[in-house]
């Protein structure tokens, strides 16, 4: 072989050497990704429901907490109702024939900020009730403040019942 043949076929041999290592490094970072979902869809969305958390609150707490975190979900009933309903709406409008893409951006952006506002309503309340709590009530309790609760989405005004999902 002649240098020049030997210096293209040298050339060549890097190249793909290289490209061989690069596809190698993002089989391995896709797989790691995908492991890195499956494990998180796996985990239970929480360990206890919340009428589970509060029956292992010390007898004196169980009434009271049960009677705050109820008036509290009453409270923001509205927002999750009005979240709800903006969503059901930019569904139908996606659906017909007078589909406006800027009025659905909006009414997902309204169906965001009234589930927010509920969202915040619940964990401001929890706060507030956590300092009324002894350290040992409170790290059992602490549990609601999980962002994953139902795995399952739920809407109480359709006509068939959601399936079973644990208790919030």
């Amino acid at each position: 072989m002649s240098p020049k043949t030997l210096k293209i076929v040298l050339a060549a041999s890097v190249a793909l050497n290289l490209f061989g290592v690069a596809a190698g490094a993002t089989l391995w970072v896709a797989h790691e990704r995908a492991e890195a979902r499956i494990e998180a869809q796996q985990r239970p969305a929480r360990q206890s429901s919340t009428l589970t958390l509060i029956e292992r609150l010390s007898p004196e707490e169980r009434t009271r907490v049960r009677r705050t975190l109820k008036a509290s979900a009453l409270a923001a009933k509205p927002d999750f109702e009005e979240a709800r309903a903006k969503r059901r709406e930019a569904i139908a409008l996606s659906a017909s024939d007078q589909f406006d893409p800027e009025r659905v951006r909006g009414l997902l952006a309204e169906s965001r900020a009234a589930e927010l506002r509920g969202r915040a309503r619940l964990e401001a309340e929890a706060v507030r009730l956590f300092g009324t709590l002894t350290p040992e009530d409170r790290a059992i309790l602490s549990e609601i403040l999980s962002r994953k609760g139902r795995t399952t989405p739920r809407d109480r005004n359709r006509e068939a019942p959601a399936p079973d999902a644990p208790a919030r």
